[in-house]
């Protein structure tokens, strides 16, 4: 696996080895081995998949309050999205910032997004079904999140959602 960190520290755009021969490749997609090298510290705790039936369908921005913060590991089976991250950790160099990364299931690269960082994504194809790989397992009453169009993000999507939950139109602006 090739780690490639991104502006906000321990985001990282993974990319997979593949071994290809006449009946296709063969990919790990999960190491923890591999990711203690590269000096994460991730645990998968719950898997979670997403089925997307239109082109331009949005969701997020999604986080999980402390103490049950939980990180990310995403990436696309079928279809392609732009997958974003937003660092809500005061602490950071990079509070307040966004990173977004194209994962499609023909590069099955995946986004790697830690504890303290709201995610959001938008399809860019109809038929897309993203999986997650959870670092902690999902507490309900402890889901938060923030507008996608929040103008203290400033978030560059490229192309206006098509579909939306009404959870996801009435999430608060950030106030910190």
């Amino acid at each position: 696996m090739i780690f490639t960190e991104t502006k906000i520290p321990g985001c990282f755009l993974i990319e997979p080895q593949r071994w290809r021969d006449d009946r296709g490749f063969f990919s790990r997609i999960y190491c923890p081995d591999e990711f203690a090298a590269a000096g994460i510290d991730f645990t998968l705790a719950q898997s979670n998949l997403s089925r997307n039936d239109k082109a331009f369908t949005l969701r997020g921005m999604h986080f999980q309050d402390p103490p049950l913060a939980e990180a990310k590991l995403v990436q696309v089976a079928r279809g392609a999205i732009f997958d974003v991250a937003v660092d809500l950790r005061p602490e950071s160099p990079s509070f307040r910032q966004w990173v977004g990364v194209e994962l499609t299931a023909e590069r099955t690269n995946q986004f790697y997004i830690p504890e303290g960082c709201a995610h959001g994504f938008l399809t860019l194809t109809a038929d897309t079904d993203v999986l997650y790989g959870m670092g902690r397992k999902y507490v309900p009453g402890h889901a938060r999140g923030y507008r996608y169009d929040d103008p203290a993000f400033a978030i560059d999507w490229p192309h206006s959602p098509a579909s939306i939950s009404q959870a996801d139109q009435t999430w608060p602006a950030f106030a910190g």
